[in-house]
């Protein structure tokens, strides 16, 4: 269709999240992280913009067990957890390099990386904080003792704050660039606007895209290019020194939508419908994780490929 496309071929790993029981030693989202025992559990001590009511954790997950929405309560008054004061952070995923294929290395060839959030929301724009914690596998799995519960604030603001344990199934990918700006060449990108044009025009707003359906693939993975769908293309360079940075991971809430229809694995999809009709699995399948990353956006999580000990770079889109 577009056989200059081969020499931008990338490669990423999908994770296939799906609800599950993993443990501290395995790749997850959702599940224990493998915390030495004797280490700090982190805080975040920035200001929390204020909250008038919330869900507690364990309301959160008996109503996921029932298939009920949680009941909520009021906001704790100031001194508690989280309100004027530290916050732990929430464990959101692990990824082991011996589990995911493409997962780049971390400071001092750090093989095991962790992704944590602030579970509330910080200034007027109800900015989010992120955390990566990098670890060598073989070094974190012999420690003395590991431990056994996170901290959890009294409340979360938000039911998707919380994620449902998923192990994953890690399958490599092609992919291609986003098709904008200069991410291509202006000529391969107008060639694939006209063919995007004619499917629509063809199928309507069904139709397959480029963007959609052939480039990059929707939900959890690791490597590969950006989706750019909510802010256009842009260029992301470390804050240390200036080297343009590459994509480490993407987490996010969908693992289908209705533009995605060519992702969606064989064995979750029912070949006499289309869209999202034709999920198997329903919200187990196409929303395994129970998160959200902004208004429905991917949260890309970029790191330095010349020193990945400089700071990340969080950009949702």
């Amino acid at each position: 269709m577009f056989p200059e496309l081969a020499a931008y071929r990338g490669r990423t790993t999908r994770l296939h999240p799906r609800p599950g029981q993993p443990g501290r030693h395995d790749s997850h989202v959702g599940g224990p992280l493998l915390w030495p025992g004797d280490e700090p559990w982190p805080v975040c001590h920035e200001p929390h913009e204020p909250e008038t009511e919330g869900y507690a954790p364990k309301e959160i997950r008996a109503a996921r067990a029932a298939n009920a929405w949680p009941r909520s309560s009021p906001w704790p008054g100031a001194g508690s957890p989280g309100e004027g004061g530290p916050a732990p952070f929430v464990g959101l995923a692990q990824f082991f390099g011996r589990d995911v294929p493409g997962l780049a290395a971390g400071p001092g060839g750090a093989d095991l990386v962790q992704l944590l959030r602030c579970p509330r929301t910080h200034g007027p724009y109800l900015e989010r904080r992120y955390l990566l914690r990098w670890r060598l596998a073989a070094q974190a799995e012999r420690a003395d003792r590991f431990l056994d519960a996170a901290p959890e604030v009294p409340l979360l603001r938000w039911e998707d704050e919380l994620p449902e344990p998923c192990v994953v199934h890690p399958e490599e990918v092609d992919t291609y660039p986003w098709a904008e700006d200069d991410t291509l060449p202006a000529a391969l990108i107008a060639r694939i606007d006209a063919w995007d044009d004619a499917q629509t025009a063809e199928g309507g707003r069904d139709a397959p895209s480029y963007q959609g359906a052939l480039s990059i693939p929707p939900g959890w993975r690791v490597g590969g290019f950006p989706s750019w769908a909510s802010t256009g293309p842009m260029d992301i360079t470390c804050a240390s020194c200036a080297a343009p940075m590459r994509l480490l991971l993407t987490a996010g809430g969908d693992e289908m939508d209705p533009d995605s229809h060519s992702w969606m694995p064989l064995e979750d999809r029912d070949p006499s419908l289309q869209g999202m009709a034709s999920i198997r699995g329903g919200q187990s399948v196409a929303q395994p994780t129970r998160l959200r990353f902004g208004r429905d956006r991917d949260l890309h999580v970029f790191t330095c490929p010349a020193d990945p000990g400089h700071p990340p770079q969080w950009v949702l889109s």
